[in-house]
């Protein structure tokens, strides 16, 4: 598994919430369960108080992404590295489950379960995952959707940088938007033209 694949797991995390909305998704162990996704292991050992721990490591990953967002990188590496120090990861070279096409393992780089609590394990992994996306592609490839009202969490995957949104539907939603706004300013400017005219036209008593 690549390092690269952990962070989504803050990506994940963090867009359990829709603080626009008022909305909060991270309500039960097994939504944080949930969460783990393919680590069925480290799920298994989440309990009730753990809703409770990953709300607060959410609230701590969403600051690093608004950091970034906002363009304060050495803010965003700060936050990150408080996590990292917290919540430190156990790593292991492992290629049991993959072979190339001569039997032999393909070894990558796996983070191994943490031995306190599921929430330390998650933290860990979502943390370092994130870590590593950011020293390899730059913190402006953290942000959060531009479109009104969602502010889930992305990583800029993109070749230019360029990405302004957490998904194709809310690109779709605030074209829209914006092609809506710009035909109003475009009415109300022609408006403002014919009334002109009309003033210019319109005969004057002596």
């Amino acid at each position: 598994m690549e390092l690269a694949y952990y962070s989504d797991y803050a990506v994940r995390l963090v867009n359990t919430e829709e603080p626009v909305r008022g909305k909060d998704s991270l309500t039960s162990v097994e939504t944080v369960r949930e969460l783990f996704g393919a680590a069925s292991q480290m799920a298994r050992r989440a309990t009730d108080a753990d809703v409770t721990r990953f709300r607060s490591v959410r609230a701590r990953l969403r600051a690093v992404f608004t950091a970034a967002d906002e363009g304060d990188h050495t803010q965003a590496v700060d936050l990150l590295n408080s996590l990292l120090l917290e919540f430190p990861v156990s790593p292991q070279i492992s290629g049991h489950d993959y072979l190339d096409e001569e039997g032999r393992p393909r070894w990558h780089m796996h983070l191994a379960d943490h031995p306190s609590n599921a929430t330390a394990g998650y933290a860990a992994i979502a943390a370092m995952g994130l870590a590593f996306h950011l020293t390899e592609f730059g913190a402006d490839r953290l942000g959060l959707c531009q479109a009104a009202p969602c502010r889930n969490a992305y990583l800029d995957t993109s070749t230019n940088r360029s990405r302004r949104y957490c998904s194709d539907r809310c690109a779709t939603r605030a074209n829209v938007a914006a092609y809506r706004a710009r035909k109003r300013q475009e009415a109300e400017r022609t408006g403002r033209t014919e009334e002109k005219s009309q003033e210019s036209t319109t005969p004057t008593d002596r």
